[in-house]
């Protein structure tokens, strides 16, 4: 009697279970194209505060944020651990796009200018 009640159950439950899982594939599929999508490119009609003129769509997309670029120093004091070496002996570091040496007398790292290559204080280890 089990046996029949199983067998007569088990295509009701399968069937069922196989709907279930296909309508949670074709709700996943479908939800993914849910996404907005402008129709077509919107024109800005703002007003202009001082001259009461339309503003077009370009000037409002030609207007850059200014950043405020900070000076270089001329100075770095660096641990020497986070300096690199080069093969004759000297330490330098990188930093914003700028090379600093290192002085061997004050042990300060200096921006490059040409004046250091006739210091004593800039050069290497002769090998």
């Amino acid at each position: 009697m089990v046996a029949f009640l199983f067998t007569e159950w088990k295509p009701k439950v399968m069937k069922s279970f196989s709907l279930l899982v296909a309508a949670c594939i074709i709700v996943a599929l479908g939800s993914c194209d849910k996404r907005s999508h402008p129709a077509g490119s919107a024109s800005v009609t703002r007003l202009d505060k001082n001259s009461g003129k339309k503003n077009s769509p370009t000037d409002a997309a030609t207007v850059k944020a200014t950043t405020k670029k900070l000076p270089t120093p001329k100075v770095l004091i660096v641990n020497d651990s986070a300096a690199k070496r080069t093969p004759d002996g000297r330490y330098y570091y990188d930093f914003n796009g700028k090379r600093y040496w290192r002085n061997k007398k004050d042990g300060k790292y200096y921006q490059f200018n040409k004046s250091m290559y006739n210091d004593e204080a800039f050069k290497g280890v002769k090998p």
